[in-house]
């Protein structure tokens, strides 16, 4: 095969029929009635061909039946068709009582034969036990027709209407079996694609929200950093020009990491286009911990770091969250603690855990109605299944502890012995 070549569908009949089938299929959804009447014209117009042509005459019992019941006989058995998917059962019921009427006169028309259509909308759409008693009423003309008219033995007569009742039945069970497997897989595929776009919904508003987190950490301290340097810078400008030039160059230095950290966040969050190759700042960690501490201190609040304890290994994600967490507290206090205040962080390391507590000397009061500040430290906190408190301390100030448990490390395997 070349490549210019396509490979040929095996099949081009079958899939031809399956579009028509499907087409058909979709006009009797959308328009029920024509498809109806276009079925019941036809076997309407087929039983009056069997009357007026005298065929029905070929296997009849009496030609002696009046022309007047021969026409209501043939309308009889073939205008309940009309009903056969609304109402099967009653039109079955209506077309037995022609159906008896025919086997007692003994015309035996043909049209007689479209109970077995009907019966097959009754195993389709009716309880089995419906289908059961229509099934043995199905077979009342054919002892009628028996009795009145017996020809040879008597199970000649009524054994294969037993079998053609029998496969009408079971032919129809088959069909609707089919029928509710494929509604039950579209149903299935239906609610698979709900519970797909509520995945996705969830997924978005879960992503909205780390951005919102995000975007409030890094803006937030850049900002309170911002603020204390402005406001120590103005008022060093009439007495130290050269702390205040200090002050606008620490302004500058903060201004241009935030920017940084939000490009970088939008870069992340924003879709990658094909060959995309963008740099990349790794996500702070508790080695960035010195800097940000710097950074505070240059905006004129006193911090000081402390550690107890060997540091297990830390995940990423728990560095992260325990940076957030130190960031935002230090933002809160540059906000809220007034002049004069200091800050104390404290690291304390255990085997299976890690305590951060951030305590202040400041005269900050409650927190704010509404602030995302404590509810960004809470979810940090819970991401890694571990509990935050945020409190006056009993000194004075304000305190945010954050426990978090690290998990254990797997030993390394052992070398086997050589």
């Amino acid at each position: 095969m070349t490549e210019h070549e396509q490979p040929r569908d095996p099949q081009p009949l079958a899939r031809y029929a399956q579009r028509l089938t499907e087409r058909a299929r979709a006009f009797d959804r959308r328009r029920p009635l024509v498809w109806d009447l276009f079925l019941t014209g036809f076997f309407v117009i087929a039983a009056l061909i069997d009357y007026t042509g005298g065929g029905w005459r070929n296997i009849a019992q009496n030609t002696d039946v009046p022309d007047a019941l021969l026409l209501t006989l043939s309308l009889g058995l073939s205008l309940p068709l009309l009903w056969r998917r609304t109402r099967p059962l009653p039109a079955l019921a209506a077309a037995l009582a022609f159906g008896a009427v025919n086997s007692w006169t003994g015309a035996v028309l043909q049209a007689s034969l479209l109970q077995m259509l009907l019966l097959f909308n009754v195993a389709l759409r009716l309880p089995l036990r419906t289908l059961l008693l229509a099934s043995a009423a199905t077979m009342i003309p054919v002892v009628i027709g028996t009795v009145r008219y017996p020809e040879g033995s008597w199970d000649q007569q009524v054994v294969p209407q037993i079998w053609s009742i029998a496969l009408v039945g079971l032919l129809g069970i088959a069909v609707r079996s089919r029928q509710d497997y494929t509604n039950s897989l579209v149903e299935r595929a239906r609610q698979l694609e709900v519970e797909r776009d509520q995945q996705a919904q969830l997924a978005a508003a879960a992503e909205r929200a780390r951005i919102a987190r995000e975007m409030h950490d890094i803006i937030g301290h850049n900002l309170s950093v911002i603020t204390g340097l402005a406001d120590g810078g103005s008022y060093a400008a009439t007495r130290n020009p050269e702390r205040a030039g200090q002050a606008l160059t620490a302004i500058a230095t903060t201004s241009r990491q935030a920017l940084t950290e939000l490009r970088r966040l939008l870069d992340a969050t924003a879709e990658q286009l094909p060959h995309a190759n963008p740099e990349l700042t790794p996500q702070p960690t508790l080695t960035d911990l010195d800097a940000l501490i710097d950074g505070v201190r240059t905006a004129g609040l006193p911090v000081t770091l402390t550690d107890t304890g060997t540091p297990p290994p830390l995940p990423p994600g728990t560095q992260l969250a325990l940076y957030r967490i130190t960031q935002e507290a230090l933002t809160n206090t540059l906000k809220h603690a007034g002049p004069g205040a200091t800050a104390t962080v404290s690291f304390s390391y255990a085997p299976n855990a890690v305590t951060l507590t951030i305590t202040d000397t400041g005269t900050g009061g409650t927190p704010t109605p509404g602030g995302r500040g404590l509810t960004g430290m809470r979810e940090r906190t819970s991401l890694y299944n571990g509990t935050l408190e945020a409190a006056p301390h009993p000194a004075g100030g304000w305190q945010v502890t954050a426990h978090i448990p690290v998990p254990a490390v797997p030993p390394a395997p052992k070398e086997p012995l050589t």
